[in-house]
């Protein structure tokens, strides 16, 4: 297999976080996650993203998936 940088996703989770002055306390027990989940979304020390979770952040938030994830070329 070739040597490909391919990019890669980010989660702008801790972006909307500050703009909507929401807790890690208040948006983990609103999307029913724990808070060392949650925090592994903020750092994006994810390796296999949830889609229920992107789903519940999403709702809580009152976003669109685009305005969580974000691809960047490398």
């Amino acid at each position: 297999m070739k040597d490909i940088d391919y990019g890669f996703v980010r989660l702008k989770l801790m972006d909307i976080m500050q703009e909507q002055n929401i807790s890690i306390n208040k948006l983990a027990c609103r999307a029913e996650m724990q808070r060392t989940q949650l925090k592994a979304y903020m750092k994006n020390e994810v390796q296999r993203v949830d889609l229920a979770i992107l789903a519940r952040l999403c709702y809580v938030l009152d976003c669109d998936i685009t305005d969580l994830l974000e691809y960047q070329k490398e």
